[in-house]
């Protein structure tokens, strides 16, 4: 995760000089970190119901590959 956190920040950074002098101290994220997954029995599907449930709609933002971060 520092890692992921680092490089993003260094990539904004770069192509938004701007941001990193509006943040205050210059830093993008906090130190810490929370990650959690939806569960034993949860897939995409179940998800999409639970968002559609809420009144919201569910758009699927990737196919069944690899992202990458940039």
């Amino acid at each position: 995760m520092t890692m992921i956190k680092s490089i993003s920040a260094r990539e904004v950074f770069s192509r938004c000089p701007k941001v990193k002098k509006l943040l205050w101290g210059g830093e993008m994220w906090t130190d810490g970190y929370y990650a959690e997954t939806e569960g034993k029995y949860g897939n995409e599907d179940m998800i999409g119901k639970y968002v559609k449930g809420l009144g919201g709609t569910y758009q699927k933002l990737y196919s069944d590959y690899q992202l990458s971060l940039f």
